[in-house]
């Protein structure tokens, strides 16, 4: 019987034969926690009997949510993740750095075949790498980082097939928000998906990332991708750890195989409240914006940011709108500036954030009014998550973002792209 990316690398993990259903303890390669998360990780790892961290080059901490500090609790949080990395000597990602979803894979703590887990629900992220990677709970990672190993239940996986030749205008965060309007929040609860087709391998590394980060948001425990030449040279240019790409057999069974013309996709919004309410940027054309993000561990990387300076290069923001701006991380930075794209970003009026979650998550940075609209390349638009409940919410494209800041309402960059 064959198998699926997601069984083969849980059984090479778990060093036995494993199926779906199947309940195993299995080697982790890597494991982290981020400044939301770790604080916990650090009181339940203090409270087992003799902890001691596994191995320490195969945990790392980060501190992005929040940075720099917005207030005295945070800064608490802050050091005491300082002071257990000094003490168990590991490696730890400071305020600058990035976003932990970009930081981890560009330290070369990822590649091929490599079993990840992060007390983040955005770790499905380097499923773009042929990994498995998922999130769990702080507790589930204390115990990871003492033992090295945690349990899974080996998930079914869904195939997802995505052909045909994107228009100008329409970007992988179309895609995956098409997608997540077809499946809906909770149609890959707990499945792996495997990201195929002749889209995909057309796709650079940066726009792969993007639909591997949001399998989350349709419920999958990992999104994967296969390995090819463009996932090979990214590697080699950011991790020495030896490459062990894995591949599905032809006759693994699939609890579902979902097939994409990706020539039909139309440039795409998540309307408010929930990622799966999603529109045509046609449909919500006109909608006055009071904000415009561009950032996040979904659309932050420098291919975001260039596409975003086609737009708006000789071009001002609305003056009704604020617009802000952050990489996902320090490199992807230094990168911008090098290539103009930082400057040329301030001209049109951004307001250029520091590597890292910024107003993503809400805690600081960008919070808007009440009843205000914001259109952003997050993954998120719950309720509250850029920290006002009572503020509206729409996901969308770099390009959508870029071009309706322009606007000054949420306007159709097909137009636009050259």
């Amino acid at each position: 019987m064959g198998k699926t990316i997601a069984e083969k690398i849980l059984s090479n993990h778990a060093e036995r034969d494993l199926k779906a259903g199947d309940l195993a303890i299995c080697k982790v390669d890597f494991c982290f926690g981020q400044d939301g998360t770790s604080g916990l990780i650090i009181d339940s790892f203090s409270e087992l009997k003799n902890s001691k961290v596994a191995e320490k080059d195969n945990f790392c901490m980060v501190i992005d949510h929040s940075a720099p500090s917005p207030n005295e609790r945070v800064s608490e949080i802050h050091n005491k993740m300082r002071s257990f990395a000094q003490k168990h000597k590991i490696n730890m990602y400071d305020i600058g750095c990035g976003v932990c979803h970009q930081v981890i894979p560009e330290g070369g703590h990822v590649t091929c075949g490599d079993l990840i887990v992060g007390a983040d629900s955005h770790t499905c992220t380097y499923g773009a790498l042929n990994a498995f990677s998922t999130g769990m709970g702080s507790t589930d990672l204390s115990i990871i980082v003492a033992s090295g190993k945690t349990w899974f239940k080996v998930p079914e996986t869904v195939k997802m097939m995505i052909d045909g030749e994107l228009a100008k205008g329409v970007y992988s965060k179309d895609i995956i928000l098409h997608i997540t309007g077809d499946v809906k929040s909770d149609g890959c609860t707990y499945k792996a998906i495997e990201f195929s087709g002749e889209t995909i391998k057309n796709l650079s590394m940066d726009a792969r990332f993007t639909i591997s980060n949001m399998a989350i948001e349709v419920g999958a425990k990992a999104g994967i991708m296969g390995a090819d030449e463009k996932t090979f040279d990214w590697l080699e240019k950011h991790c020495r750890k030896p490459c062990k790409p894995v591949r599905s057999d032809d006759d693994a069974i699939y609890s579902q195989i979902k097939v994409y013309d990706a020539s039909k996709i139309v440039p795409m919004v998540a309307k408010p409240h929930t990622v799966d309410n999603t529109a045509t940027v046609e449909e919500v054309s006109g909608l006055k914006i009071n904000q415009g993000y561009i950032g996040t561990c979904t659309n932050g990387r420098l291919e975001d940011l260039r596409i975003a300076v086609s737009i708006l290069k000789n071009k001002k923001v609305h003056p009704d709108v604020r617009f802000l701006v952050a990489p996902a991380s320090n490199n992807i930075y230094l990168e911008a500036l090098a290539e103009g794209l930082i400057s040329c970003l301030i001209e049109s009026g951004a307001t250029i954030l520091p590597p890292g979650c910024g107003p993503c998550v809400g805690t600081h940075q960008g919070v808007p009014s009440d009843g205000e609209v914001v259109i952003s390349t997050a993954n998120r638009n719950f309720k509250g998550r850029m920290g006002n409940p009572k503020a509206f919410i729409y996901l969308a494209s770099p390009a959508t973002v870029a071009v309706s800041v322009i606007n000054g309402k949420i306007t159709d960059p097909r137009g636009y792209v050259k």
